[in-house]
């Protein structure tokens, strides 16, 4: 509504991974992540976001099914988060394949950038997106935080997969490896 000044609200939760900390506006969620600045103007509250950030990490991989987002961005970047969103847990998609999605082939990096920006870790799944070749690659809040959520929904990388395949057929030659 115009003239009416939204209320921030804001909640930290304890994770397997750290504290995450994040904001609320009119139940969108703003921004979730780890070791982010307190922004002044938030009170407290959230509880809706921070119960699903607990479902998240108690095993539900569609605790964010159904969730508002408000991370404002470039008209670039939300399209990009959007197709983040199209990511189910336990898949992966590389940047050229995001970039192909969006019409854009040519985008990678770009679509890294967007995704390197987006304000809402975990429920608007960029820890889902890994290199062309199954490396593990730019996630702020760091690849063994990445690899974590990857394993925690069942997606091991490519990378690793290609390792354990590689290591594997050097011991006896007719192992191989199957996804999970």
């Amino acid at each position: 509504m115009r003239g009416v000044e939204s209320v921030l609200e804001f909640a930290e939760v304890e994770t397997p991974l750290g504290r995450m900390q994040l904001t609320v506006r009119d139940g969108a969620i703003c921004t979730l992540g780890w070791e982010l600045a307190a922004d002044p103007r938030a009170e407290p509250g959230a509880a809706e976001a921070a119960a699903r950030v607990t479902g998240y990490f108690a095993g539900d991989l569609r605790a964010f099914a159904g969730a508002r987002f408000d991370a404002g961005g470039t008209e670039f970047q939300r399209v990009v988060w959007a197709q983040l969103l199209t990511i189910e847990p336990g898949e992966t998609r590389s940047y050229g394949q995001l970039a192909k999605a969006i019409g854009r082939p040519a985008a990678s990096r770009a679509v890294g950038a967007a995704n390197g920006a987006n304000p809402i870790a975990i429920a608007v799944p960029c820890h889902r997106v890994i290199g062309a070749s199954g490396a593990l690659t730019g996630y702020g809040s760091g690849l063994p935080r990445k690899r974590w959520l990857l394993d925690h929904e069942g997606t091991p990388s490519r990378m690793a997969l290609s390792s354990a395949r590689r290591s594997r057929s050097s011991v006896s030659g007719l192992m191989s490896v199957t996804r999970r």
